[in-house]
């Protein structure tokens, strides 16, 4: 039996793995981000793929999933937000736009001596946001640990219009795809259960 490990300590990646019936243990890579591109989908294949390394060096795993989301508009990367200030910059950014989610998510299968890598995209489109709209949600504290800024499971769904691709990509893990990626090199997430 394979021992998946989540590289991670987002909650919503880790509740989202749950959703789909998988058993897995979280570790979480603590080691500095380097990134050598300013492309989106290239920044979240390197650093899901850092997280990834970083964690199958330490654990006994066999199957290790790194990920990372960043937001994207007009050519600009949006992590998480440094402060309120930010938050608040970021948020008056996407406000009566549209943007794209991009999730990295890299897989490193041990025994197979193989390593699957993707970013997936979501493009969401966010209502025009007041000032006031703003700074109550920043001062509701969700937007703080998100890139973007944002959280659409939480309050920000208030001001989604519409998205374009995968929900669970924007909330934080493309589970469909991973399950769908790791099926076909045989491993499957929903019939694992963790060992020790």
């Amino acid at each position: 039996m394979e021992k998946i490990i989540l590289a991670s300590a987002s909650p919503r990646r880790k509740e989202l793995l749950e959703q789909i019936g998988a058993a897995f243990e979280i570790r979480k890579a603590e080691g500095e981000e380097v990134i050598t591109s300013d492309i989106p989908q290239e920044v979240v294949k390197e650093l899901s793929g850092q997280k990834a390394q970083e964690v199958a060096e330490k654990a006994a795993g066999t199957v290790i999933i790194g990920a990372d989301t960043v937001v994207a508009i007009e050519g600009q990367i949006l992590g998480k937000p440094k402060d309120r200030a930010d938050a608040v910059r970021m948020l008056k950014l996407l406000q009566g736009t549209d943007h794209e989610v991009i999730t990295g998510v890299t897989v490193i299968l041990k025994e197979q001596g193989k390593r699957i890598c993707f970013a997936e995209v979501t493009k969401v489109h966010v209502f025009p946001m007041t000032d006031a709209q703003i700074k109550a949600y920043v001062e509701s504290g969700e937007p703080m640990d998100k890139a973007g800024a944002y959280g659409i499971q939480g309050r920000f769904a208030a001001y989604v219009s519409g998205i374009e691709g995968d929900y669970n990509n924007v909330v934080g893990l493309p589970v469909g795809r991973l399950y769908q990626e790791l099926l076909a090199v045989g491993v499957d997430l929903t019939e694992r259960t963790n060992i020790g």
